[in-house]
């Protein structure tokens, strides 16, 4: 992968290299800055704690130099009590004003860290099919996750300590100031010494921490994927294997960490070296500005105590530049997310869809193809309609574009040419969210959510009753399974519904497609997990779901299909054939051999 591209990525295209970063900004920090606004009296309030705690600890100093000239040169004890007691009451207000400022900052770090989630979130959700296509579910989680966590440090304690760093920093040296110039002058001469060195080294940083994000997300990536595919690792003997991938890309993540460890190990150990070589000469250059008389005891003292002060904000200003660093290249993983646009955009104008649904679907000369690593022609020419009520199969060899059709439909995908009308108008001119609410799904393989039996049917439908839950589950012959189990309806099923077996998932995802009750129904394949009586069964109950219904049916089984309006015949995305089960079987060709072929065999099972 080279440094730079040839020519400017797409949103989409830079989630699938790691960017040249530029190490010299912390730019990506700054699209924190609208989450953090959106609560001004709380960073009111913060800021204003953080002020007044960081100036009572100026004050201090400044008493201490008093007691020593007035209280310990003079041998006057009750100066010193007095400066004691000014000492313990400052020292009280700075320790109620802290306690303030860190209550105040740490709940503007958790309310960014859950509305910066949330956001990315949501925008995933609202990104298109293609983009899943091309990213692996593993190490957006990662970003999801990791990232955001990492975020929690920019927004709580290292940003309250880099601004009382560095309103400290700027106190003392006008405290310094005004206790003695010429020794300022010592220090306005040291400080550059050490901080040029310290700005020019935390450079490298940034780009090492990019890194180590990007080998975490990869090693969360493959976890996500070998976790979740565990019986088929276990089925192939592949345990071995994925561990030794795994450790290699573990071994690669601990490498990417160590080299930032270290680089930041040596800024820090640049930072104790420069800063106490600074106090060695403050310390010489005072001692003799005390013999020469030009400063006082106390104001020696004072001035030493702001010097280290100031030193100590330096620190911390250092090490909060190298967790920045890190917060910086996590923060730009997500704003990659938050800047990508997703290619199946909304219409300006959106048309209503009519009301009744008229439940009508026309494919008009529809052309497509993927474009994930290099363009591939699906559909060509893709003609057809579906009347209201009417049910309509499609029928083909895998990789005929079946599945892609009803893809097309629901608008997962763009034609590239062409049109798909539902109820007489262009998908592409209605709102997606009323485009799917007319279409009720039941996939080829069903997702089954880590909820409760009764979660799952209500996906469909949230707000259904029990009643209805109960009604679409009897429907699906899934009423019967439950009613067996302990906890029946609330019984959990697992992490992708491990726990039911392939039908009873199978008849869940067909449950929650009757209890949607949408005005067209999108079968892919939804009887092919049945057992033949639980199928027959099923059928009986969706064929009366399909009443007054339009249907789209993919089916390799042709005996779910024999009483189809329509049957169309696809290979390699062209319709090669179309008609009744009768008028196909009756004039020969691809279909009537699937047919002889499958209800002979069916009459020998």
């Amino acid at each position: 992968m080279t440094d730079q591209a040839t020519q400017a990525p797409t949103g989409a295209e830079k989630l699938l290299e790691t960017p040249n970063v530029n190490p010299r900004k912390l730019q990506p920090l700054r699209r924190l800055m609208p989450f953090v606004l959106r609560y001004p009296w709380r960073l009111v309030l913060a800021v204003l704690f953080l002020l007044v705690s960081a100036i009572s600890s100026l004050a201090i100093p400044a008493m201490l130099g008093g007691a020593i000239d007035q209280g310990f040169v003079e041998q006057n004890l009750e100066n010193v009590g007095r400066y004691g007691w000014l000492i313990v009451s400052i020292a009280l207000v700075m320790a109620i004003a802290s306690g303030l400022r860190f209550y105040f900052i740490s709940v503007i770090g958790e309310r960014v860290l859950a509305d910066l989630r949330q956001a990315v979130f949501s925008h995933l959700l609202a990104l298109d099919a293609r983009f899943f296509d091309t990213h692996r579910v593993g190490e957006l989680t990662s970003r999801l996750n990791g990232d955001v966590a990492t975020i929690r440090s920019a927004v709580g304690s290292s940003m309250t300590l880099a601004l009382r760093s560095i309103v400290t920093i700027i106190g003392a040296l006008i405290m310094m100031l005004l206790t003695s110039p010429v020794l300022t002058i010592a220090v306005v001469i040291a400080a550059p010494l050490i901080l040029l060195p310290l700005i020019a080294y935390s450079r490298r940083l940034r780009g090492m921490s990019r890194r180590t994000q990007d080998a975490l997300a990869d090693l969360s990536a493959m976890a996500t994927e070998m976790l979740g595919a565990t019986r088929t690792v276990k089925s192939f003997t592949q345990e071995d294997a994925q561990s030794s991938h795994y450790g290699k890309r573990s071994e690669a993540s601990y490498i990417a960490e160590t080299k930032r460890l270290a680089a930041r190990s040596v800024l820090v150990g640049m930072v104790i070296f420069l800063g106490s070589a600074a106090i060695v000469f403050l310390v010489w250059w005072g001692a003799r500005s005390v013999f020469e008389g030009t400063v006082t005891a106390g104001q020696l003292a004072q001035f030493l105590v702001y010097a280290l002060m100031a030193s100590g904000a330096l620190t911390n200003v250092s090490e909060v530049l190298g967790t920045l660093q890190t917060v910086a290249g996590a923060t730009e993983r997500l704003t990659e997310i938050l800047d990508t646009e997703p290619s199946i955009t909304e219409a300006t104008k959106p048309v209503a869809l009519p009301n009744p649904p008229l439940g009508t679907v026309a494919f008009e000369a529809v052309n497509f193809g993927y474009d994930t690593g290099g363009y591939e022609h699906v559909l060509t020419d893709l003609s057809f309609t579906v009347g209201h009520g009417e049910t309509v199969a499609l029928v083909g060899a895998s990789g005929s574009g079946k599945s892609t059709t009803l893809s097309l439909l629901q608008r997962f995908y763009d034609v590239k040419s062409g049109a798909i009308l539902v109820d007489g108008i262009d998908i592409r001119q209605v709102r997606l969210s009323g485009l799917r609410q007319r279409f009720a799904y039941v996939e080829q393989e069903p997702t089954i959510f880590a909820g409760t039996i009764a979660d799952n049917i209500r996906f469909g439908k949230p707000d259904a009753s029990d009643a209805e839950v109960i009604a679409a589950s009897t429907a699906a012959l899934v009423h019967d399974f439950v009613t067996d189990l302990p906890l029946g309806y609330d019984t959990i099923v697992g992490e992708r519904g491990v726990m039911l077996s392939g039908g009873q998932k199978q008849r869940l995802a067909i449950a929650r497609a009757i209890l949607k009750n949408a005005p067209i129904l999108l079968l892919d394949e939804a009887t092919s997990a049945l057992d033949a009586q639980s199928e027959q069964l099923v059928q009986k109950a969706l064929e009366h779901l399909m009443q007054g219904r339009t249907t789209l049916v993919i089916a390799h089984r042709l005996a779910t299909i024999r009483d189809a309006d329509k049957i169309l015949v696809l290979d390699a995305g062209h319709i090669i054939d179309q008609g009744t089960h009768d008028e196909l079987v009756a004039k020969g060709g691809r279909y009537a051999e699937l047919a002889r072929l499958q209800f002979r065999l069916d009459d020998l099972a």
